[in-house]
């Protein structure tokens, strides 16, 4: 197979409409946009969420709330996705590496959500009270993370 010899799948691609082109093309005289009106013209449409005229919805409703730019960003990570990291020792530059935990996080929290079947070490990160007690049942070991101090302001 060289480049030059590949081919679309039959039917994968059709062909044109060169519109305005007579009637007897099916796309003649109106080319498909109706008669008359802003939407016939050329280059006559309208901005999204214009109504009109109407005060539009978006403008309408009230504002509501931000998004805090100091918010600690916290990674939920499931006991089966730990499953899946070859490392015995698991704290947060692991769960980063391994693209469990976004790289802005900083700190998170495993969850039990499925289950482990080998012995971890999880270092300085949060656990739910069943994940902790699934990971120590599977012969591994817990060390709790210091809840982290509220962002100033």
């Amino acid at each position: 197979m060289r480049l030059n010899t590949i081919k679309a799948a039959p039917g994968a691609r059709s062909a044109r409409h060169r519109v305005g082109r007579g009637i007897g093309s099916g796309w003649g005289k109106t080319a498909g946009l109706g008669h008359k009106g802003q939407k016939a013209r050329a280059g006559g449409y309208h901005k999204i969420g214009f109504q009109g005229g109407q005060m539009p919805l978006y403008r309408r409703l009230p504002k509501r709330g931000f998004r805090s730019r100091t918010r600690a960003l916290v990674a939920t990570v499931r006991l089966s996705d730990l499953q899946r990291i070859e490392d015995a020792a698991i704290d947060l530059a692991v769960l980063k590496r391994a693209g469990l935990a976004p790289v802005l996080a900083l700190s998170a929290r495993i969850v039990r959500t499925g289950e482990i079947r080998r012995a971890i070490q999880v270092k300085g990160l949060a656990v739910s009270a069943a994940a902790r007690a699934a990971i120590e049942a599977a012969g591994g070991s817990v060390e709790v993370q210091e809840a982290p101090a509220p962002a100033a302001g």
